[in-house]
């Protein structure tokens, strides 16, 4: 069954087409990753799924439920969570700090308790970390959890941005290029934990530009250029289809010798 459901999904800007007429499905515990050139509505697309985008055209279903242009918070709650390009990190605060802070939405206490520190509201703080803590093991993190997350390498704040993201207990998780300026260890990584996360049975979004990565662990693939799906499949398919060669090398798979 079907957890997310994109119908037709688009929109402009100033009259240019950035996402125009996309659609496809993700079940529970499968790897789906949108590539494409640059400038191809990626992030576009994943900002209309995530509620920062409203679509002008088409719509998305989370678990039968239209969620389309609910505010990211909303969309939390029903269990989608998302990481940016960007790293969503506060340097200032410890890796623990940083993942416990990803729990607030499951929390149910007062605000006058917090202030108060009230017995109630140290119990759900204590929670919080332990449940933070088993995240920081999860993704392989634990030794750092007191350390300043400013003190961290950038590969090691990658995978802790995806532990905070891993504190909304998503059914679904949208990562934007987790991999971006990592090394060759960074990314084996990263690519382990997103397999593993996968396999815990929460469904994947993934844009990434690492394709040896897509390749190794995506069950399917969807392919945009200029704002439309090009092409959709396995690994295999994909990588010899004739539009997706020609979007990337920039010539028609006749003219490079491989149909």
């Amino acid at each position: 069954m079907d957890l997310l459901q994109v119908n037709n999904i688009g929109i402009s800007f100033g009259g240019l087409k950035a996402v125009n007429g996309v659609d496809f499905s993700l079940q529970p515990g499968r790897i789906l990753s949108v590539i494409g050139p640059n400038g191809a509505g990626k992030t576009t697309l994943f900002n209309m799924l995530s509620g920062i985008y409203r679509p002008m055209t088409g719509n998305v279903v989370l678990d039968g439920q239209d969620v389309t242009g609910m505010p990211a918070h909303l969309l939390a709650r029903l269990g989608m969570s998302r990481t940016f390009q960007n790293l969503q990190i506060f340097p200032n605060m410890t890796v623990l700090e940083n993942v416990a802070s990803g729990f607030h939405l499951q929390e149910k206490g007062s605000l006058l308790a917090d202030l108060l520190r009230l017995p109630s509201s140290k119990q759900r703080t204590r929670i919080s970390e332990d449940k933070a803590y088993e995240l920081l093991q999860r993704v392989r993190l634990e030794q750092a959890a007191h350390r300043m997350a400013s003190a961290l390498s950038y590969g090691s704040l990658k995978r802790l941005e995806i532990a905070r993201a891993l504190a909304l207990e998503p059914r679904l998780l949208l990562l934007d290029e987790p991999a971006a300026g990592c090394n060759a260890v960074e990314t084996h990584e990263i690519e382990r934990l997103v397999a593993e996360v996968a396999d815990s049975g929460i469904a994947i979004l993934l844009v990434e530009h690492d394709m040896k990565m897509v390749m190794r662990i995506s069950q399917n693939i969807v392919v945009l250029d200029n704002g439309e799906k090009i092409a959709e499949g396995t690994p295999q398919e994909v990588s010899k289809h004739p539009r997706v060669i020609e979007a990337y090398l920039g010539v028609s798979a006749t003219e490079e010798g491989v149909v």
